[in-house]
């Protein structure tokens, strides 16, 4: 039996040379040589001067006086945004509403600040500092469950993405300042919230009343039919989690301004001080 011959093994090719035999080696000093070598060079030293600027820039940038908490670039950035969630506002236009039977049976609780010391539910007051001044009013739990009840079913969204379905019960922040007129200097209570008293306060800061948490809210979100000074949720009473007794839940903002466990109300002429806000967040933080 004839043995077939065994192949010869096949030659390397040189990395200089092309499988056609072509010498691809660039002459020393030719000019496309010269090129190539230029073109690295430029590009490298691009790139480096590109990645020295953006951490000059971003130490720059950090490096700015805070405004509120956060580096004045940043801060002018927010507050476009604000302005622009402020021009989009209308008191006409509603978060979407929904079935009860939607609403989620376990709510997160998602956030503990101003809920950590201890409170005795009976002898709770909701303590409301008049516009322009005067005598501090308190009110109780029954003072705002005397207001017309307002039910209502909504998507409580937070910042940090996520979103979930809620039964909200209270009392309209606008039926408060309707009985008790609060929020004006001439003392008018507001009985068109699409045409309020034209003295009427244009912020107003919410407290718990361990001073922990703060939020800021302006006058036409608070006055919007759908803010309440809320005492149920999916029907049944707040829980101490949930921000028993009384809680704000304004559903055209993000859940960071749905301050928990109100303490004090003041009504103001500059814009008050928000926990998130001084975190870096949007001031408005509508949605």
């Amino acid at each position: 039996m004839a043995l077939e011959p065994t192949p010869a093994p096949e030659k390397a090719i040189p990395p200089h040379v092309s499988p056609d035999g072509e010498n691809l080696t660039l002459p020393p000093g030719s000019a496309i040589e010269q090129e190539a070598t230029r073109r690295t060079r430029r590009s490298f030293i691009g790139l480096g001067l590109a990645g020295l600027a953006g951490v000059l820039g971003w130490r720059y940038l950090l490096n700015q006086p805070d405004a509120e908490g956060t580096p004045a670039p940043f801060r002018r950035v927010l507050d476009a945004n604000g302005r622009l969630s402020a021009a989009y506002f209308r008191e006409t236009r509603l978060a979407p509403e929904f079935a009860k039977s939607q609403g989620v049976r376990q709510v997160r609780t998602n956030g503990d600040a101003g809920l950590n010391s201890e409170i005795d539910l009976d002898a709770w007051r909701m303590v409301v500092q008049p516009y322009g001044g005067g005598k501090a009013q308190e009110f109780t739990l029954a003072d705002i469950k005397a207001l017309p009840r307002i039910e209502m079913t909504t998507q409580l969204k937070c910042i940090e993405g996520w979103s979930i379905i809620v039964n909200w019960a209270g009392a309209r922040f606008a039926d408060f300042l309707a009985k008790y007129p609060l929020a004006s200097r001439s003392g008018q209570p507001i009985k068109d919230i699409a045409h309020p008293p034209a003295d009427l306060a244009p912020y107003v800061s919410l407290v718990t009343p361990d001073e922990e948490y703060y939020v800021g809210l302006d006058m036409h979100s608070t006055i919007h039919p759908q803010t309440l000074l809320c005492y149920e949720i999916n029907g049944q009473p707040l829980s101490l989690e949930h921000g028993a007794p009384l809680r704000l839940v304004t559903p055209l903002k993000y859940g960071i301004k749905h301050l928990k466990r109100i303490g004090t109300i003041a009504f103001v002429d500059q814009r008050p001080a928000d926990y998130w806000a001084e975190q870096g967040y949007d001031w408005d933080a509508g949605h």
